[in-house]
């Protein structure tokens, strides 16, 4: 072997895409010291997505001040991307659910007003594009948040502004676009979106997510009554239907609300994490791709990035193998889709805890094992030969 692309998502709550390329490097090294080794974090539109773009694009990371799901002050990070004038963003930094202690839980009163402040963070600096990360939100606003701190206003049949929340939109009646910042129309704005949800009904938001934000069944049926009224009012303030669009739906309906008060475009995040980075020319050349993931099942080939990388490298016949922090139910069905082997970083019956604490050593460790079994492949290949 001459190349190994390093190409791994994060281990979420352990380790990031950055620290997983690292460690498997490190562990590759004490075989190959001389083998050329390209690192290329990957995300696939949520946690990750501003480290990863920002590392491989040789960027900066800046911290602005905004208001979390609940009203609060805190420090969101986000980035520019090498050129300088592209701007990256996650809303789980600003209205994400892990800014939600579990027992506030509440959709109908969390708000994405942090991730539109994070929007005016980029306009301030300038920037001409802005990639947004929409995975892992706290909220089934439909973006209205998001457009309020963008300069939209929200009222009843009172005249009255609305408060925050997906609840709210129920007693939506009209909305005023006239002061939305202006300087919105003149920024490409992408979503990395790995969902195909409509914004309403049994797939939508509210069904499909609403409860992992601590929505109980009939808080569903409310916020989806408050979403289908949010799209008919929506529509008539900006001329567009956006309610049965896929995607419209993602991130408790941010999804609608960027497509209905930006010229935002929906893309796979892995893809358009991929692209950024310029995997194609990376990849082309390498003779072993090396992925993973924190967990590795069935929802895998669902647009996750372990198999965006191995559909990237097949196009160059590269052989790819995953190594996966935990497999679950029908992690073989990666096995269709371009991944050639997998294995987890476990070696023996352990918690999910044990493993998170000590993920660092089982994988490096694992990538260890690996390794020395490429090489007996690659002693029988020449045997063979």
């Amino acid at each position: 072997m001459n190349k190994i692309v390093i190409a791994p998502d994060s281990y979420k709550g352990c380790l990031s895409a950055l620290d997983v390329a690292n460690i498997i490097e490190s562990a590759i090294l004490e075989f190959y010291p001389k083998i050329n080794i390209v690192k290329v974090p990957i995300a696939d539109g949520g946690e990750g997505t501003v480290d990863a773009l920002v590392t491989a694009t040789k960027g900066k990371f800046i911290y602005s001040e905004v208001l979390n799901p609940l009203g609060e002050k805190i420090l969101a990070k986000w980035g520019i991307l090498g050129d300088g004038t592209s701007a990256v963003i996650e809303m789980a930094s600003a209205s994400g659910l892990p800014l939600v202690p579990k027992e506030k839980r509440n959709p109908y009163i969390t708000s994405t007003f942090g991730t539109g402040q994070l929007i005016l963070s980029a306009l301030n600096a300038k920037c001409k594009k802005i990639v947004i990360g929409i995975g892992g939100s706290a909220t089934n606003d439909g973006g209205a948040g998001m457009a309020k701190a963008l300069g939209v206003k929200f009222f009843d049949e009172s005249d009255n502004e609305l408060e925050e929340g997906g609840l709210a939109l129920q007693k939506l009646k009209r909305i005023d676009i006239s002061n939305i910042d202006p300087r919105i129309k003149d920024v490409e704005i992408l979503v990395a979106c790995d969902v195909d949800n409509p914004l309403c009904g049994p797939r939508g938001a509210s069904a499909v997510y609403g409860p992992q934000k601590g929505a109980t069944p009939e808080m569903v049926k409310e916020l989806d009554k408050a979403l289908l009224n949010f799209s008919k009012v929506s529509k008539e303030a900006t001329g567009k239907d956006v309610k049965d669009i896929p995607g419209a739906g993602a991130a408790g309906g941010l999804g609608a609300g960027l497509m209905l008060f930006t010229n935002a475009s929906l893309i796979p995040g892995v893809e358009l994490v991929l692209k950024i980075t310029g995997f194609d020319t990376l990849v082309r050349d390498a003779d072993l791709v090396i992925t993973g993931e924190g967990n590795t099942d069935f929802q895998t080939v669902f647009g996750k990035a372990p198999v965006g990388v191995a559909k990237a490298a097949k196009k160059y016949n590269i052989p790819v193998i995953c190594i996966s922090g935990g497999l679950g139910d029908g992690y073989e069905s990666v096995f269709e889709n371009g991944i050639d082997a997998i294995i987890s970083i476990s070696s023996k019956p352990a918690s999910l805890e044990e493993c998170m604490l000590n993920g660092a050593t089982l994988l490096k460790s694992a990538t260890k094992r690996l390794i020395r079994v490429l090489q007996v492949g690659m002693l029988i290949g020449k045997k063979s030969g």
